[in-house]
Parts: C-alpha cells; sequence; structure tokens
C-alpha cells in the first residue's frame, strides 16, 4: 500500500538581534501565508524582521512584547509598551513611560532595561486643520528627528517632484492624498517620512512596518513609535 511523502517539518525561527535590525513589523505571526504554506502560523507578540525565501518567509523575532501576566512589578509602562529580550520575559530591553502633555505635545520617554533615559519620543498637535499631527524623537547626542507625512515631508521642491510623480504616474488623486497630512483613506496606514538635518533616517508605514535608514537611531526608539502607535 503506498502512502504520501510527509511534508517535512520547518525548523524553528531563531531570534535574532536587535541593535542593528532595518525593517521591522509588529506582529504575533510567526510564519506567514505563502504560496508553499497554506496556513499562517502564530508565535508571541515581538518586534519581527523577515527572513528567508518569499516561499518559506518566516518573521524573526528580536525583541518580544510584554503582557498582563510577565509584566514587572513596579514597571510604569503598559504591558504593550514594554519589550524584553527573552519570551519568557526575563530580561527587560526598554519600556515607554505613559504620556505626559507638555503644551498640548505627548511626551513619551523610552528607558532601557535599567530605568536610563534612551531618548523621547513625541507627538507633535497640528498648527492647523486639516492637517494631522507629527512626530519628534530626540536621541541625545543625536540631531533631532521629525516624523511627517511624506507628502509634506522635504524642501519645497522635494513636494512638488511627488505631486508631478503622481500624475504621470496616471494617479489623479494625489491632492486628496496631500490634504490632511497623511489624510490617506482610512483603510490605508499613513506614511511618514522621519528626517534629520534634511536627511531621510527612517520611514513607516503606518504604526507596524518600520525601516531604519541610519546606523546611529538607537533601534529601541524606533521600537517605541511602532509600539504606541501612529494615532
Amino acid at each position: 500500500m503506498a502512502f504520501g511523502r510527509q511534508k517535512a517539518e520547518e525548523p524553528p525561527v531563531e531570534p535574532v538581534g536587535w541593535a542593528d535590525v532595518q525593517t521591522f513589523v509588529v506582529s504575533a505571526v510567526e510564519r506567514p501565508l505563502t504560496v508553499k504554506r497554506k496556513r499562517a502560523v502564530p508565535g508571541k507578540p515581538a518586534v519581527r524582521v523577515a527572513r528567508g525565501s518569499k516561499d518559506l518567509r518566516v518573521l524573526a523575532p528580536c525583541a518580544f512584547l510584554g503582557s498582563d501576566l510577565t509584566q514587572h512589578p513596579g514597571l510604569p509602562s503598559l504591558p504593550q509598551h514594554t519589550l524584553y529580550e527573552d519570551p519568557d520575559a526575563r530580561r527587560l530591553l526598554c519600556y515607554v513611560d505613559p504620556a505626559v502633555d507638555v503644551d498640548g505635545e505627548q511626551r513619551h520617554v523610552v528607558r532601557d532595561g535599567q530605568g536610563q533615559v534612551l531618548g523621547t519620543l513625541t507627538r507633535v498637535p497640528p498648527k492647523r486643520r486639516p492637517f494631522k499631527h507629527t512626530w519628534r524623537i530626540e536621541q541625545p547626542g543625536h540631531p533631532e528627528i521629525v516624523g511627517r507625512n511624506e507628502w509634506v515631508s522635504g524642501d519645497a521642491k522635494e513636494i512638488a517632484g511627488r505631486v508631478a510623480g503622481k500624475f504621470l504616474g496616471g494617479v489623479l488623486n494625489a491632492i486628496g492624498d496631500m490634504g490632511a497630512e497623511g489624510g490617506d483613506q482610512a483603510s490605508k496606514p499613513r506614511s511618514l517620512e522621519w528626517r534629520a538635518q534634511d536627511q531621510v533616517v527612517m520611514v513607516s508605514e503606518g504604526s507596524e512596518q518600520v525601516s531604519v535608514r541610519a546606523g546611529w537611531i538607537d533601534r529601541r526608539l524606533a521600537f517605541a513609535f511602532a509600539l504606541v502607535g501612529d494615532r
């Protein structure tokens, strides 16, 4: 009697180092759907980095989110604003303090596992309508990073070039996209460009996917933005 060939099990997904990751997502999916993988496989909620071929892509964890069950006593942050280096939540990597209102700005201090300040993540309200809020990251010893919608990021020449490119590409809703500094449709995440001294050092799609382009950015500050969320 002939039996079908047994499908080989995929190897375990090994964690990767967090310090120099470039593009990451916040997800509880460890093995996403692919052509060869018919069912997604969940994992612990974590900051994850894509690894492997497109057919057998995995999302390797580099930092694990806290939970109500793992939160260390005395930490002021929400469990979902806390990251650990290990899945058992024994090695605290960093955490984000609750927001403090300073002249209308919502400021989150980001701290390492010993409670030392890594920097500050600030949500800056719009100066006028219909624009939306922007962001600011302050990392000691480095230039300030400002996160703005890609349509209004950069100088006048760059903005004009983007608009022209939209029309040349046949997309006639460019002005609508610009309308509210990230006034994309609700179903589409807002694209942000993060600039330091006129250089794009980070980009983000919504809160889940972030790409760091400058090696000097402390990744824990980028993680903090993804945890807090672009709301």
